[in-house]
């Protein structure tokens, strides 16, 4: 793997997961599959975007094929792609045009996570960035069915991005450096 060793990247990402995702619950669904240890984290070596779209199609594939009580998600960590947000965010309509043309539509959706995520209408900065900051770009594979039991039953989703924006606000920066050393 180019400048990146496997065990770090994955240990980098499992760390972040548990630390941030999970330890700031700002994806409350996240803890169960973790503890079930089904949730995969597909380390790409791909060094350019033909690959990591092929890989991708592999995993969907694989997601598809795997059933849910072994494998709820995916994520997908490009360390050797994407240094750039904007060029990471303009690859996100070939990874949903993917979905959309292998019919997965309604079926599967990409959660997006970078480095350097800023949020439209946001200045880099801004505190609420760091609900989709990651130590790598990653292209998080969801099970829609999986999502759509999980909302039933849980009291007011639609007020989760919220709840994350005032908990990130509310990190001292020493939570920051602690929660975040990826960042620059």
């Amino acid at each position: 793997m180019q400048n990146y060793k496997y065990e770090e990247v994955h240990q980098q990402v499992k760390q972040w997961l548990e630390d941030v995702v999970i330890g700031l619950n700002l994806c409350p669904f996240a803890a169960k599959p973790n503890r079930n240890e089904q949730i995969q984290i597909f380390i790409s070596e791909a060094s350019n975007e033909e690959v990591i779209l092929e890989e991708i199609y592999q995993q969907l594939q694989k997601l598809d094929s795997t059933p849910v009580e072994e494998l709820e998600t995916t994520l997908v960590v490009t360390p050797n792609l994407f240094s750039d947000f904007a060029d990471y965010n303009q690859y996100l309509d070939l990874i949903d045009a993917l979905v959309f043309q292998m019919g997965y539509q309604g079926i599967y959706q990409i959660a997006s996570f970078h480095p350097d995520y800023c949020f439209h209408g946001t200045e880099p900065d801004d505190a609420e960035n760091l609900t989709n900051r990651s130590p790598y770009p990653i292209f998080h594979l969801i099970r829609e069915g999986s999502m759509e039991k999980v909302l039933k039953h849980y009291p007011d989703p639609e007020g989760i991005p919220e709840r994350n924006i005032e908990c990130v606000e509310s990190l001292t920066e020493e939570d920051v450096a602690r929660l975040f050393p990826f960042l620059k």
